[in-house]
Protein backbone atom coordinates (compact mmCIF):
# COMPACT_ATOMS: atom_id res chain seq x y z
CA UNK A 1 0.00 0.00 0.00
CA UNK A 2 1.14 3.71 -0.92
CA UNK A 3 2.31 5.78 1.82
CA UNK A 4 0.68 9.45 1.59
CA UNK A 5 1.56 11.96 4.29
CA UNK A 6 -1.28 12.99 6.04
CA UNK A 7 -0.57 16.41 6.39
CA UNK A 8 -0.96 17.36 2.57
CA UNK A 9 -3.58 14.43 2.54
CA UNK A 10 -6.07 16.91 5.05
CA UNK A 11 -4.90 19.78 3.17
CA UNK A 12 -6.48 18.20 0.06
CA UNK A 13 -9.37 17.15 1.47
CA UNK A 14 -10.03 20.74 2.21
CA UNK A 15 -9.39 21.87 -1.06
CA UNK A 16 -11.98 19.04 -2.84
CA UNK A 17 -14.70 21.48 -3.06
CA UNK A 18 -12.47 24.02 -5.35
CA UNK A 19 -11.80 21.53 -7.95
CA UNK A 20 -14.75 21.73 -10.08
CA UNK A 21 -15.64 18.27 -11.92
CA UNK A 22 -12.92 16.01 -8.96
CA UNK A 23 -15.92 14.62 -7.38
CA UNK A 24 -17.73 13.45 -11.03
CA UNK A 25 -17.63 10.08 -10.54
CA UNK A 26 -18.16 9.62 -14.47
CA UNK A 27 -14.64 11.97 -15.15
CA UNK A 28 -11.20 10.27 -15.90
CA UNK A 29 -7.90 10.38 -13.55
CA UNK A 30 -6.40 13.13 -15.14
CA UNK A 31 -2.96 11.16 -13.49
CA UNK A 32 -1.74 8.35 -11.61
CA UNK A 33 -1.96 8.10 -8.12
CA UNK A 34 1.81 8.06 -7.71
CA UNK A 35 1.89 11.39 -9.36
CA UNK A 36 -0.63 13.12 -7.29
CA UNK A 37 1.26 11.49 -4.10
CA UNK A 38 4.13 13.31 -4.46
CA UNK A 39 2.53 16.39 -5.06
CA UNK A 40 2.04 19.35 -2.59
CA UNK A 41 -1.00 20.65 -1.90
CA UNK A 42 -0.33 23.93 -3.30
CA UNK A 43 0.85 22.12 -6.60
CA UNK A 44 -1.82 20.05 -6.64
CA UNK A 45 -4.78 23.60 -6.92
CA UNK A 46 -2.60 25.08 -9.44
CA UNK A 47 -3.23 21.70 -11.46
CA UNK A 48 -7.02 22.46 -11.31
CA UNK A 49 -7.96 25.51 -9.80
CA UNK A 50 -9.06 28.09 -12.70
CA UNK A 51 -6.80 30.63 -13.71
CA UNK A 52 -7.44 34.24 -11.49
CA UNK A 53 -7.18 37.55 -12.90
CA UNK A 54 -5.56 40.59 -10.86
CA UNK A 55 -4.53 44.09 -11.08
CA UNK A 56 -1.31 44.92 -11.46
CA UNK A 57 -1.62 48.35 -9.21
CA UNK A 58 -4.62 47.34 -7.34
CA UNK A 59 -4.10 43.64 -6.04
CA UNK A 60 -7.34 43.88 -3.99
CA UNK A 61 -8.88 43.41 -7.88
CA UNK A 62 -9.34 39.93 -8.26
CA UNK A 63 -11.99 38.33 -10.99
CA UNK A 64 -12.51 34.98 -12.86
CA UNK A 65 -11.76 36.10 -16.10
CA UNK A 66 -9.97 38.57 -18.29
CA UNK A 67 -10.84 41.99 -17.94
CA UNK A 68 -9.76 45.75 -16.76
CA UNK A 69 -9.79 46.90 -13.32
CA UNK A 70 -12.51 49.11 -12.66
CA UNK A 71 -10.26 51.56 -10.95
CA UNK A 72 -7.68 52.28 -13.33
CA UNK A 73 -8.59 50.75 -16.35
CA UNK A 74 -5.65 48.46 -16.78
CA UNK A 75 -5.78 45.16 -18.19
CA UNK A 76 -5.63 42.80 -15.72
CA UNK A 77 -2.99 39.51 -15.65
CA UNK A 78 -2.81 36.14 -14.78
CA UNK A 79 -2.07 35.64 -11.03
CA UNK A 80 1.10 33.77 -10.98
CA UNK A 81 2.29 31.72 -8.01
CA UNK A 82 5.91 30.43 -7.66
CA UNK A 83 5.01 27.43 -5.24
CA UNK A 84 9.29 27.00 -5.24
CA UNK A 85 9.98 29.70 -3.56
CA UNK A 86 8.59 29.46 0.17
CA UNK A 87 7.07 32.15 2.38
CA UNK A 88 8.39 35.02 0.28
CA UNK A 89 7.27 34.03 -3.35
CA UNK A 90 9.12 35.02 -6.44
CA UNK A 91 6.62 37.66 -8.21
CA UNK A 92 6.70 37.54 -12.34
CA UNK A 93 5.62 40.87 -14.19
CA UNK A 94 5.68 42.02 -18.13
CA UNK A 95 7.66 44.30 -18.96
CA UNK A 96 4.59 46.47 -19.89
CA UNK A 97 3.58 46.63 -16.52
CA UNK A 98 7.07 47.14 -15.38
CA UNK A 99 6.76 50.25 -17.36
CA UNK A 100 3.68 51.08 -16.63
CA UNK A 101 4.28 51.11 -12.60
CA UNK A 102 7.55 52.68 -12.97
CA UNK A 103 9.61 50.24 -11.04
CA UNK A 104 13.65 51.43 -10.88
CA UNK A 105 15.98 49.49 -9.03
CA UNK A 106 19.33 50.08 -8.02
CA UNK A 107 22.41 48.13 -7.41
CA UNK A 108 23.65 47.61 -3.25
CA UNK A 109 27.02 48.79 -3.33
CA UNK A 110 29.80 49.21 -0.26
CA UNK A 111 30.54 53.07 0.43
CA UNK A 112 30.85 55.33 2.99
CA UNK A 113 28.45 56.48 5.40
CA UNK A 114 28.35 59.64 7.71
CA UNK A 115 27.76 59.50 11.49
CA UNK A 116 25.55 62.48 12.32
CA UNK A 117 23.05 63.39 14.66
CA UNK A 118 20.32 65.63 13.98
CA UNK A 119 18.35 66.83 17.21
CA UNK A 120 16.80 70.32 18.66
CA UNK A 121 18.84 72.00 21.42
CA UNK A 122 18.15 74.49 24.55
CA UNK A 123 20.63 77.64 24.88
CA UNK A 124 21.39 77.63 28.37
CA UNK A 125 24.65 79.72 30.18
CA UNK A 126 28.23 78.26 30.35
CA UNK A 127 27.59 77.46 34.08
CA UNK A 128 31.38 77.80 34.73
CA UNK A 129 31.34 81.21 33.95
CA UNK A 130 28.57 82.15 35.77
CA UNK A 131 29.79 84.61 38.72
CA UNK A 132 28.20 85.09 42.22
CA UNK A 133 28.35 88.55 44.39
CA UNK A 134 27.91 88.13 48.05
CA UNK A 135 28.50 90.12 51.02
CA UNK A 136 31.46 88.86 53.11
CA UNK A 137 29.59 90.52 56.11
CA UNK A 138 26.24 91.37 57.81
CA UNK A 139 24.95 95.26 56.73
CA UNK A 140 22.12 97.77 55.15
CA UNK A 141 22.66 97.72 51.23
CA UNK A 142 22.98 101.83 51.49
CA UNK A 143 22.81 102.38 47.57
CA UNK A 144 22.37 99.88 44.57
CA UNK A 145 23.26 100.86 40.86
CA UNK A 146 22.59 98.00 39.52
CA UNK A 147 18.26 98.12 38.62
CA UNK A 148 17.19 95.37 36.98
CA UNK A 149 18.17 91.68 35.70
CA UNK A 150 19.82 92.01 31.75
CA UNK A 151 21.44 94.49 32.59
CA UNK A 152 25.24 94.43 31.34
CA UNK A 153 28.00 94.86 33.51
CA UNK A 154 31.62 95.04 33.38
CA UNK A 155 34.21 93.36 36.53
CA UNK A 156 35.13 95.80 39.17
CA UNK A 157 32.20 98.12 38.18
CA UNK A 158 30.20 99.29 41.19
CA UNK A 159 26.97 97.29 42.35
CA UNK A 160 26.47 99.32 45.44
CA UNK A 161 27.67 100.57 48.74
CA UNK A 162 27.20 98.29 52.31
CA UNK A 163 27.39 99.63 56.01
CA UNK A 164 28.56 97.17 58.15
CA UNK A 165 29.13 97.81 62.17
CA UNK A 166 32.07 94.72 61.59
CA UNK A 167 33.78 95.95 58.76
CA UNK A 168 33.79 99.24 60.43
CA UNK A 169 34.97 97.76 63.34
CA UNK A 170 37.75 96.66 61.69
CA UNK A 171 38.97 100.01 59.68
CA UNK A 172 38.78 101.04 63.09
CA UNK A 173 41.67 98.43 63.81
CA UNK A 174 43.66 99.09 60.89
CA UNK A 175 43.96 102.57 61.78
CA UNK A 176 45.50 101.98 65.46
CA UNK A 177 47.59 99.28 63.86
CA UNK A 178 49.05 102.34 61.68
CA UNK A 179 49.46 104.24 64.42
CA UNK A 180 51.86 102.18 65.91
CA UNK A 181 55.23 102.19 65.35
CA UNK A 182 56.25 98.85 65.74
CA UNK A 183 53.14 97.31 64.57
CA UNK A 184 54.00 96.18 61.16
CA UNK A 185 53.21 92.85 62.01
CA UNK A 186 49.37 93.68 63.23
CA UNK A 187 49.39 96.49 60.43
CA UNK A 188 49.33 93.36 57.97
CA UNK A 189 47.03 91.36 60.11
CA UNK A 190 44.37 94.08 59.92
CA UNK A 191 44.93 94.32 56.65
CA UNK A 192 43.65 90.82 55.78
CA UNK A 193 41.22 91.06 58.05
CA UNK A 194 39.67 93.75 55.87
CA UNK A 195 40.32 92.39 52.88
CA UNK A 196 38.27 88.94 53.81
CA UNK A 197 35.32 91.26 55.02
CA UNK A 198 35.58 92.06 50.88
CA UNK A 199 36.77 95.17 51.28
CA UNK A 200 38.69 96.15 47.99
CA UNK A 201 42.44 97.32 47.89
CA UNK A 202 41.44 100.76 46.35
CA UNK A 203 39.45 101.13 49.66
CA UNK A 204 42.01 99.86 52.28
CA UNK A 205 44.66 102.17 50.15
CA UNK A 206 41.74 105.06 50.60
CA UNK A 207 41.81 104.47 54.32
CA UNK A 208 45.40 103.79 55.00
CA UNK A 209 45.89 107.65 53.56
CA UNK A 210 43.06 109.87 54.80
CA UNK A 211 43.19 107.95 58.28
CA UNK A 212 39.52 108.02 58.93
CA UNK A 213 37.04 105.05 58.67
CA UNK A 214 34.79 105.14 55.59
CA UNK A 215 31.10 104.43 56.80
CA UNK A 216 29.83 102.77 53.39
CA UNK A 217 32.46 100.91 51.54
CA UNK A 218 31.83 99.74 47.65
CA UNK A 219 30.01 96.37 46.51
CA UNK A 220 32.00 95.88 43.32
CA UNK A 221 31.61 93.05 40.12
CA UNK A 222 34.13 90.15 40.36
CA UNK A 223 33.13 89.73 36.26
CA UNK A 224 32.05 90.48 33.25
CA UNK A 225 28.57 89.65 31.35
CA UNK A 226 25.07 90.77 32.26
CA UNK A 227 22.90 90.09 35.49
CA UNK A 228 20.90 87.22 35.35
CA UNK A 229 19.80 87.58 39.21
CA UNK A 230 19.63 90.40 41.58
CA UNK A 231 18.93 89.24 45.22
CA UNK A 232 19.05 92.43 46.96
CA UNK A 233 17.32 96.01 46.47
CA UNK A 234 18.04 99.44 48.18
CA UNK A 235 18.19 99.89 51.77
CA UNK A 236 17.90 95.64 52.55
CA UNK A 237 19.42 93.83 55.23
CA UNK A 238 21.76 91.14 54.16
CA UNK A 239 24.08 88.06 55.52
CA UNK A 240 26.73 86.57 54.09
CA UNK A 241 24.22 83.68 52.73
CA UNK A 242 22.12 86.12 50.51
CA UNK A 243 23.46 87.06 46.71
CA UNK A 244 23.48 90.55 45.85
CA UNK A 245 23.71 89.29 42.14
CA UNK A 246 24.62 86.99 39.54
CA UNK A 247 26.86 87.78 36.56
CA UNK A 248 26.81 85.55 33.36
CA UNK A 249 29.43 85.68 30.87
CA UNK A 250 27.98 85.49 27.53
CA UNK A 251 31.14 84.64 25.42
CA UNK A 252 30.76 81.22 25.90
CA UNK A 253 27.21 79.28 26.04
CA UNK A 254 26.39 75.66 26.30
CA UNK A 255 23.21 74.22 23.89
CA UNK A 256 21.87 71.58 25.79
CA UNK A 257 20.31 68.24 23.42
CA UNK A 258 18.40 65.14 23.95
CA UNK A 259 19.89 62.03 21.80
CA UNK A 260 17.81 58.70 21.05
CA UNK A 261 19.37 55.67 22.76
CA UNK A 262 19.81 54.16 19.10
CA UNK A 263 22.57 57.03 18.51
CA UNK A 264 24.50 56.87 21.98
CA UNK A 265 27.42 54.83 20.36
CA UNK A 266 27.85 57.93 17.72
CA UNK A 267 29.10 60.55 20.47
CA UNK A 268 32.13 60.99 22.21
CA UNK A 269 33.73 64.09 23.52
CA UNK A 270 35.21 66.52 21.30
CA UNK A 271 33.18 65.74 18.41
CA UNK A 272 32.09 68.83 16.59
CA UNK A 273 28.61 70.18 16.25
CA UNK A 274 27.05 72.99 14.56
CA UNK A 275 24.10 74.86 15.31
CA UNK A 276 21.74 77.87 13.95
CA UNK A 277 18.78 79.59 15.27
CA UNK A 278 15.39 81.15 13.99
CA UNK A 279 16.62 84.46 15.04
CA UNK A 280 19.97 84.50 12.10
CA UNK A 281 18.74 82.60 9.76
CA UNK A 282 21.72 81.62 7.14
CA UNK A 283 24.30 81.55 9.82
CA UNK A 284 26.01 78.74 11.65
CA UNK A 285 27.86 78.12 15.08
CA UNK A 286 30.67 75.58 15.34
CA UNK A 287 30.76 74.21 18.79
CA UNK A 288 32.11 70.68 20.29
CA UNK A 289 30.51 67.54 22.49
CA UNK A 290 32.03 69.17 26.07
CA UNK A 291 29.90 66.23 28.63
CA UNK A 292 27.89 63.00 28.03
CA UNK A 293 25.35 62.82 30.86
CA UNK A 294 25.81 59.56 32.81
CA UNK A 295 21.82 58.59 32.67
CA UNK A 296 19.09 58.74 30.24
CA UNK A 297 16.04 60.19 30.94
CA UNK A 298 13.83 57.13 31.93
CA UNK A 299 10.54 59.00 30.58
CA UNK A 300 11.91 59.84 26.79
CA UNK A 301 14.35 57.41 27.04
CA UNK A 302 16.82 59.87 25.57
CA UNK A 303 20.43 60.89 27.12
CA UNK A 304 21.14 64.41 28.00
CA UNK A 305 24.40 66.02 25.97
CA UNK A 306 26.10 69.31 26.55
CA UNK A 307 27.59 71.09 23.62
CA UNK A 308 30.16 74.12 24.18
CA UNK A 309 30.09 77.30 21.73
CA UNK A 310 32.30 80.75 21.36
CA UNK A 311 29.55 83.82 21.92
CA UNK A 312 31.79 86.54 20.70
CA UNK A 313 28.74 89.08 19.84
CA UNK A 314 26.53 87.86 22.51
CA UNK A 315 24.15 86.82 20.24
CA UNK A 316 22.68 83.12 21.05
CA UNK A 317 20.77 83.96 24.19
CA UNK A 318 19.58 81.86 26.58
CA UNK A 319 16.36 79.78 26.15
CA UNK A 320 17.09 80.14 22.51
CA UNK A 321 15.86 77.09 20.66
CA UNK A 322 18.73 75.60 18.42
CA UNK A 323 18.60 73.45 15.13
CA UNK A 324 21.65 71.03 16.19
CA UNK A 325 23.73 68.51 14.25
CA UNK A 326 26.31 66.59 15.65
CA UNK A 327 29.21 64.93 13.46
CA UNK A 328 30.54 61.73 14.57
CA UNK A 329 32.90 60.78 11.63
CA UNK A 330 32.97 58.37 8.96
CA UNK A 331 32.30 54.55 8.66
CA UNK A 332 33.79 52.86 6.16
CA UNK A 333 33.43 50.12 3.57
CA UNK A 334 29.78 50.06 4.66
CA UNK A 335 26.69 47.99 2.26
CA UNK A 336 23.96 50.61 1.88
CA UNK A 337 20.97 50.72 0.01
CA UNK A 338 18.79 53.77 -0.74
CA UNK A 339 16.37 54.57 2.62
CA UNK A 340 13.52 54.40 -0.25
CA UNK A 341 14.05 51.02 -1.16
CA UNK A 342 14.12 49.73 2.39
CA UNK A 343 10.11 48.39 3.88
CA UNK A 344 9.81 49.01 7.41
CA UNK A 345 6.44 47.13 9.07
CA UNK A 346 7.25 47.64 12.14
CA UNK A 347 8.38 43.93 12.86
CA UNK A 348 11.13 43.36 10.04
CA UNK A 349 12.31 45.48 7.50
CA UNK A 350 12.42 43.81 3.67
CA UNK A 351 14.07 45.02 0.43
CA UNK A 352 12.41 43.63 -2.97
CA UNK A 353 15.34 41.91 -5.20
CA UNK A 354 14.87 42.19 -9.24
CA UNK A 355 15.91 39.13 -10.10
CA UNK A 356 15.80 40.04 -14.04
CA UNK A 357 13.40 39.18 -16.59
CA UNK A 358 10.85 40.64 -14.82
CA UNK A 359 11.29 38.50 -11.43
CA UNK A 360 11.23 40.23 -8.31
CA UNK A 361 11.16 38.69 -4.96
CA UNK A 362 11.23 40.22 -1.07
CA UNK A 363 14.20 39.51 0.76
CA UNK A 364 14.05 40.18 4.81
CA UNK A 365 17.25 41.70 6.06
CA UNK A 366 18.61 43.83 8.98
CA UNK A 367 19.11 47.03 8.82
CA UNK A 368 21.78 49.26 10.96
CA UNK A 369 22.59 52.99 10.70
CA UNK A 370 21.16 55.32 8.45
CA UNK A 371 22.30 58.55 7.59
CA UNK A 372 22.47 60.69 3.86
CA UNK A 373 19.70 59.53 2.15
CA UNK A 374 21.20 55.70 2.82
CA UNK A 375 20.53 52.50 5.30
CA UNK A 376 23.38 50.16 5.80
CA UNK A 377 22.80 46.24 5.14
CA UNK A 378 23.58 44.26 8.07
CA UNK A 379 22.99 41.09 6.56
CA UNK A 380 20.24 39.61 3.62
CA UNK A 381 21.84 40.70 0.58
CA UNK A 382 25.21 41.04 -0.84
CA UNK A 383 26.78 44.23 -2.81
CA UNK A 384 25.28 43.83 -6.39
CA UNK A 385 22.41 42.73 -5.80
CA UNK A 386 19.93 45.09 -7.54
CA UNK A 387 17.12 46.71 -5.49
CA UNK A 388 13.74 47.95 -6.06
CA UNK A 389 13.71 51.56 -5.48
CA UNK A 390 10.08 52.28 -7.03
CA UNK A 391 7.31 50.70 -7.13
CA UNK A 392 8.81 47.60 -4.45
CA UNK A 393 5.49 48.42 -2.20
CA UNK A 394 3.14 46.70 -4.83
CA UNK A 395 5.55 43.76 -4.97
CA UNK A 396 5.45 43.34 -1.78
CA UNK A 397 1.95 43.24 -1.49
CA UNK A 398 1.40 40.89 -4.29
CA UNK A 399 4.25 38.41 -2.79
CA UNK A 400 2.42 38.85 0.33
CA UNK A 401 -1.03 37.65 -1.08
CA UNK A 402 1.11 34.71 -3.01
CA UNK A 403 2.13 33.74 0.63
CA UNK A 404 -1.19 33.09 2.08
CA UNK A 405 -1.48 30.81 -0.76
CA UNK A 406 1.87 29.02 0.46
CA UNK A 407 1.07 28.65 4.04
CA UNK A 408 -1.34 26.37 3.46
CA UNK A 409 1.23 23.80 2.70
CA UNK A 410 4.08 25.03 5.24
CA UNK A 411 2.75 22.16 7.15
CA UNK A 412 6.66 20.10 6.68
CA UNK A 413 7.87 16.93 5.59
CA UNK A 414 9.07 15.57 9.40
CA UNK A 415 5.47 13.97 10.18
CA UNK A 416 5.43 10.24 10.48
CA UNK A 417 3.72 9.20 6.81
CA UNK A 418 0.93 7.20 7.41
CA UNK A 419 -0.54 4.41 5.17
CA UNK A 420 -3.94 6.18 3.45
CA UNK A 421 -7.16 4.54 2.16
CA UNK A 422 -6.69 3.43 -1.58
CA UNK A 423 -9.63 4.83 -2.83
CA UNK A 424 -8.74 8.65 -1.91
CA UNK A 425 -8.47 9.33 -5.67
CA UNK A 426 -10.70 6.82 -6.76
CA UNK A 427 -12.57 8.49 -9.76
CA UNK A 428 -10.24 11.66 -9.84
Amino acid sequence: MMKVNTNKLYLLLILVPLLGGCLDPESKPSESMAQAADDSALEHAQKHLDPKYVCPMHPQIVRDEEGTCPICGMDLVPKMIDASAGKRPTVEISNAIINSMGVRSQPAENTTLWKYVETVGRIDYDETRLAHVHPRAEGWMETLDVNAEGEPIKSGQLIGRLYSEEILSAQVDFLIALDQSNGKARVEKARNRLRLLGVTEYTISAIQKSRETITTVPIVSNATGVVTKLGARKGMYVTPSMEIVTIADLGRIWVLVDVYEHQIDWLQLGQTAEIRVPAYPGRTWEGTVEYIYPELDPKSRTLKVRLAFDNPDGLLKANMFADVVVYGGPKHDVLAVPAEAVIETGKRASVVLALGDGRFQPVDVVTGMASGGKVEILSGIKAGDEVVVSGQFLIDSESSLQASFLRMDDTGDDGAAESAPSDVHNGH
